[in-house]
């Protein structure tokens, strides 16, 4: 992933890279601003990019307060909200339209509220990997026990890299170079401060997660998305479950008619990334489907 660009987004300046032609596709990635398991970025799609842009109209963003986009402007910005709006600001600056929007992750539940809160801006709805979607309680706070210190080091991050993985070939030094270039920016050590030392994961990020994951699954449930929804899912996750995505389906096939699910087996929490050949492939007949 070469030639990263930047442009204004509400005052917040955001970084993303784009190439090919042909349908839109908008990838977003997973983590949130201020984390101090591993510092998330446009580039977790690094294996995948190239292979889309041969078909595709590929756009792969930093979220705000994420990789190399600056932070929220205020502490009342750090919710899932202010990621969605800046989501659609950046969507709204370029012009797209017809985007089949591609999210892992938090970037699932992110693409989830874009397609219910802005449907005329979608062709579908690809969802991957997700518990902040899915029905039930996240395995994180376990799964992640006692990494090692100081956190957001070389072998801090990557031993999270590994907790949330089947296999461990995807995890690449280029990837991990990268990381370490977003954990060591001034405006991401204070994103880490409001969250984990100010408290602004557990007063304000997580409790109006909490509220709006509440308010999305029932508008999914009694109405559906919407648009043909494909939810990606690996059999191996560690922290999304196979049954939260069953449980996730389930509540998106009542009411989303053209809806599928997709499972790779063993694969861990990136499946696009520990199968990339054929996660591209999942995409390409998908979007053209639903072209």
């Amino acid at each position: 992933m070469t030639g990263e660009k930047y442009l204004e987004v509400d005052g917040i300046k955001t970084r993303y890279f784009e190439k090919g032609r042909g349908p839109l596709v908008v990838l977003f990635h997973g983590g949130h601003f201020g984390s101090h398991d591993a510092a998330d970025c446009a580039e977790d799609w690094s294996l995948n990019f190239d292979g889309l842009a041969e078909r595709f109209h590929v756009f792969a963003v930093d979220k705000i307060g994420q990789g190399f986009t600056d932070n929220p402007q205020r502490d009342e910005d750090y919710t899932m909200a202010a990621v969605a709006q800046h989501a659609y600001g950046f969507l709204r600056t370029l012009g797209l339209r017809n985007v089949h929007p591609v999210g892992h992750s938090r970037g699932a539940y992110l693409v989830a509220r874009l397609t219910l809160e802005h449907p005329e801006l979608f062709k579908t709805c690809i969802l991957v990997d997700t518990n902040t979607l899915a029905p039930g309680i996240s395995k994180n706070e376990t799964v992640m026990a006692n990494p090692p210190l100081p956190r957001l080091s070389r072998e801090s991050q990557r031993w999270v890299l590994q907790k949330y993985s089947f296999g461990y070939e995807h995890i690449t030094e280029e990837w991990v170079d990268v990381m370490m270039r977003v954990a060591a920016l001034p405006k991401y050590q204070e994103a880490v401060r409001k969250m984990e030392e100010a408290g602004l994961r557990v007063t304000r990020f997580l409790p109006h997660l909490a509220r709006q994951k509440d308010e999305t699954l029932g508008i999914i449930r009694d109405r559906g998305l919407g648009k043909p929804t494909l939810l990606a899912w690996s059999y191996n996750d560690p922290t999304a479950t196979i049954d939260q995505g069953y449980a996730l389906f389930d509540l998106i096939a009542r009411n989303t008619h053209d809806s599928r699910m997709y499972i790779f087996n063993r694969a861990g929490h990136f499946s696009y990334r520990e199968h990339p050949a054929e996660f591209n492939e999942m995409l390409r007949s998908f979007i053209e489907r639903n072209g």
